[in-house]
């Protein structure tokens, strides 16, 4: 592989997306540009995956000077920690252009330049570079939501605006404060996160630092409280951007956290642990509890995807190898099963011109193939054993146990209520008797099955031989830890040494 492979899968889609803007390309010939571009980055994503070493540290490094002066850098490269996030992120591209035709040109290219600035988040190591790219990739989302979506899409594009917008903000400011402070302490600058991991921080201006990056980043999970944008988004926007901000979007929040505030927030993020870890299992039950009540089958996956993100988010928080390593693992494993549901959803509503579950029924009996496909995604989305959720949601359920009893509790009880809405849904809109509008639906075309059909193997393989997975991303995950759990060892022992010496110093007076 190429030095420069990372940049060529960032620029590749953002240069061939803003040119299908600027020349004269019909909606045919823009899907097909945006198929084959998706292609190449999905073979790009495939051999780095392929030739990834997973010896702990960062591969396909590359480290430029940009802003020299402020110690900003073109910083890019992949370790265990990003590596699935950006498998998932070249895999389920190809997908979309493969089944979504009829959309405008300017559609494709949004699609494409969302892909590239969501590769240059996941790669980018410098958090200035990091912060650009997120910056971009959100436009798009805006453009796709504002201009293709549901009836209620201003309201909804408004609400994410507003939520979004907030988070940018909090997290320049908490960007600005850490590169100030590595300054003061250093007297160099640098925004690396090579280089900021070696920070003191400490007193109220970095817990205020560390909640305004937590802030930013759990709107994107969504991370409860702070999910209450996701259900109209969700449901308003066109169904590939739905995939999108499902499948690969709320992965990169969490992935931020890992990445970025662990290693700079050490101290803050240990104080902090139990009250997120609370959070992601409270949310987990409140969406899981939402999704219930639900009579759209869009909404319902919507909150069950807020619902499967919080478990994901728990796993960071619980900073034990299994945990982590099960949110890792999780990430692509929720990208493949729950976006594949959203992408079948999309189907449905495109074929049946409703959402409403009670209007719906009887379809396995017209379209086999395509239940099938459905059941295998739904039940990797619960975790059923032989499927990939079940390997993620297992280890991060028993790193939560070691964590905290009652919160691995909580997080077990909450899987269970995924369950029951889940199983439910695919049992009225499967098995119950045909009506007027299901007599019609018609079963996945032969391009649509062998599109569909890598992806529902990839869910199956991954649950029945998950090590290949487990052994490139084991290395980085037992690095993470340790860095942590040195760092806040090495703290407490600190703050337990100096008292007691001031205490000695006293005592002889």
């Amino acid at each position: 592989m190429f030095e420069n492979v990372l940049s060529v899968m960032i620029f590749l889609p953002i240069l061939a997306g803003l040119a299908l803007l600027l020349f004269p390309v019909g909606k045919s010939g823009s899907r097909l540009t945006g198929f084959i571009v998706s292609v190449i980055i999905f073979m790009f994503g495939i051999e780095l995956f392929l030739d990834f070493t997973g010896n702990g540290g960062m591969e396909y490094a590359v480290n430029r000077p940009w802003i020299d002066s402020l110690g900003i850098s073109y910083s890019l490269g992949i370790d265990g920690i990003s590596l699935l996030v950006l498998l998932a992120c070249s895999l389920l591209f190809p997908l979309i252009f493969a089944v979504y035709s009829g959309k405008t040109k300017g559609y494709y290219a949004n699609l494409l330049i969302a892909q590239g600035a969501m590769l240059g988040a996941i790669c980018a190591t410098d958090i200035v570079l990091f912060y650009i790219f997120w910056e971009i990739m959100l436009l798009p989302i805006f453009f796709m939501i504002g201009l293709w979506g549901g009836e209620k899409r201003l309201a909804a594009t408004l609400k994410i605006t507003i939520y979004t917008i907030a988070g940018s903000l909090l997290m320049l400011a908490a960007l600005v404060y850490v590169g100030v402070s590595y300054h003061s302490q250093f007297g160099a600058w640098s925004f690396n996160i090579a280089d900021l991991r070696n920070l003191d921080l400490s007193g109220g201006f970095a817990v205020t630092a560390f909640i305004m990056f937590m802030i930013a980043f759990a709107i994107k999970i969504p991370l409860f409280p702070f999910h209450t944008w996701l259900p109209d988004a969700y449901t308003e926007a066109p169904t590939s951007t739905t995939f999108v901000l499902s499948a690969i979007m709320a992965k990169i929040g969490v992935y931020a956290v890992i990445r970025f505030v662990i290693p700079v927030f050490e101290i803050e993020f240990a104080r902090f642990a139990l009250l997120l870890s609370l959070a992601g299992v409270v949310g987990m039950m409140y969406c899981g509890l939402a999704a219930i009540t639900q009579k759209d089958f869009k909404r319902l996956l919507a909150f069950s995807s807020a619902s499967h993100m919080g478990i994901i988010a728990l796993g960071v928080f619980c900073m034990n190898i299994q945990a982590l390593t099960g949110s890792l693992f999780q990430i692509v494993a929720h990208a493949t099963s729950t976006g594949i549901l959203f992408v079948f959803a999309g189907l449905i509503e495109e074929r049946m011109q409703t959402r409403n579950i009670a209007d719906l029924g009887g379809i396995a009996y017209r379209a086999p193939i395509f239940a099938t496909f459905f059941a295998i995604a739904m039940l990797a989305s619960v975790g059923l054993p032989g499927t990939s959720g079940f390997i993620g949601e297992f280890l991060i359920i028993l790193g939560a146990v070691k964590f905290n009893a009652f919160i691995g509790f909580l997080a077990g009880t909450a899987l269970i209520i995924g369950v029951c809405y889940m199983l439910w849904m695919f049992q009225r809109l499967f098995f119950e008797k045909s009506n007027t509008k299901t007599e019609g639906f018609k079963d996945l075309s032969l391009l649509e099955t062998v599109t569909f059909l890598p992806v529902i193997l990839l869910i199956l393989f991954m649950g029945i031989y998950p090590q290949p997975f487990l052994q490139k991303i084991e290395p980085a995950a037992e690095l993470h830890v340790a860095g942590f759990t040195t760092m806040t060892v090495t703290e407490t022992v600190a703050e337990t040494v100096v008292p007691a010496q001031e205490h000695d110093t006293h005592h002889k007076n």
